[in-house]
């Protein structure tokens, strides 16, 4: 690496099939030039207030504390949320879309970490199996063996800017494919989906029978040439589970508020039985503290 920043050749055990991605870094950082002054930031780094120049705004702050100071906030709130914070992420997520969310749609999580876990757990049953990116986050995995749902990768074409194999995805589908999950901005591999890309992924989800399951946390933090799309846009064509969090757009991962919500303008979520096993599922999750959600 330029500039001495890595002096030295690194010893990498090529016969291993298990080295990771931070075993990798942890090998490079071993390698770092400690009389070096210049300082490193982690890229990967999920809370970007690890880093002092990063700061929320302050609006944010003094509505938290206006919320705590004014005694108001104290109780235990509905379990699918607050209504007036289901309205405003209706609204919010509403402002990209060819049509309304309403507050039914919304349902509030502890972060987006809870709201993945909710999407899987909504879609187990007995022999389904779900498709995953790869590279992608890992804890769609460990999601997916804690509720027994097989997982199936679709590869990532690095040539391609990371677009979707669709081919490989159309080959890896069954009849017991319950969704498949695209992470728009991408996680790890920071990738923004065009609109012709998103729309080719609807078709192919609609012509296989299975629902998006989208995940926008880092949704609108986007640089260069391709504008953020939500795949909610798509919501007429295929069903589309969206979610997303304050966390990264805003600076407040500790906050832990985050979002499950129902892009399906068909209403295939609106079904009784459905809405009522959603609810219910929320009755057994502690959601984030009410302060936060005003």
């Amino acid at each position: 690496m330029e500039n001495g920043a890595v002096n030295q050749q690194i010893p990498v055990d090529t016969t291993s099939a298990t080295i990771t991605i931070k075993g990798i870094l942890s090998l490079l950082l071993q390698n770092v030039d400690e009389n070096d002054n210049k300082r490193l930031i982690s890229l990967g780094m999920g809370d970007p207030t690890a880093y002092s120049c990063f700061h929320t705004t302050q609006v944010a702050q003094e509505a938290v504390v206006d919320a705590i100071q004014s005694d108001k906030f104290n109780g235990y709130a509905p379990t699918v949320g607050l209504p007036q914070t289901r309205r405003a992420i209706a609204e919010y997520l509403s402002r990209d879309l060819p049509y309304k969310l309403t507050s039914d749609d919304v349902f509030v999580t502890s972060g987006c970490t809870q709201a993945i876990d909710v999407a899987l757990a909504m879609l187990t049953r007995p022999g389904a199996n779900i498709l995953l990116p790869r590279p992608g986050f890992p804890i769609y995995e460990l999601c997916s063996a804690f509720r027994h749902l097989e997982v199936r990768h679709f590869d990532l074409l690095q040539e391609n800017a990371w677009e979707v194999d669709l081919d490989a995805v159309e080959a890896l589908a069954d009849h017991n494919t319950v969704a498949m999950v695209i992470i728009n901005p991408g996680n790890p591999c920071g990738n923004v989906y065009s609109y012709q890309h998103l729309e080719k992924i609807a078709e192919t989800a609609k012509k296989l029978r299975f629902l998006v399951i989208a995940d926008e946390v880092y949704g609108h933090l986007a640089i260069g040439g391709k504008p953020f799309v939500p795949m909610g846009v798509f919501g007429s064509t295929v069903p589309v589970l969206t979610l997303g969090s304050l966390s990264k757009r805003w600076i407040v991962p500790g906050w832990r508020l985050g979002w499950f919500v129902t892009s399906d303008p068909c209403g295939m979520f609106r079904k009784p039985k459905v809405v009522e096993r959603i609810k219910k599922y929320f009755d057994i999750l502690g959601g984030p503290a009410t302060f936060i959600q005003l």
